[in-house]
């Protein structure tokens, strides 16, 4: 099982989600963050502090598969999510050592399979 982490441009969640769901990628976690990456950097104050660095507004989705899902998913990330620009995101593959799905108390591949 793994854990993919993707980090977008907001404006291409809409892409991103519809070429999930074509994939058969069905659970995901959204969330809105802020970061910077290789983009050009300025000087601002965040926090109170002055920082070298503008923090863009970036989507994160966090997705647990089991092996065979993986490189779909990952495959559909990177059509959907791709402008060709600095700024485009990146995406994570993290190893992930055990998997509960609350409800029923299922493990692992049985935890990340979508329910019928």
């Amino acid at each position: 099982m793994k854990l993919i982490v993707a980090i977008v441009r907001p404006e291409k969640v809409n892409e991103v989600l519809e070429a999930l769901f074509r994939a058969e990628v069905r659970g995901l976690t959204l969330s809105r963050v802020q970061g910077h990456g290789g983009e050009q950097e300025a000087v601002q104050t965040y926090r109170g502090t002055t920082v070298k660095m503008e923090l863009h507004e970036k989507v994160r989705l966090e997705i647990g598969v089991s092996e065979p899902f993986v490189r779909p998913t990952v495959e559909a990330i990177l059509k959907a999510a791709r402008t060709g620009e600095v700024g485009d995101g990146k995406i994570f593959v993290l190893p992930v050592e055990k998997v509960y799905r609350i409800r029923t108390g299922e493990e692992d591949e049985a935890a990340v399979t979508p329910v019928q």
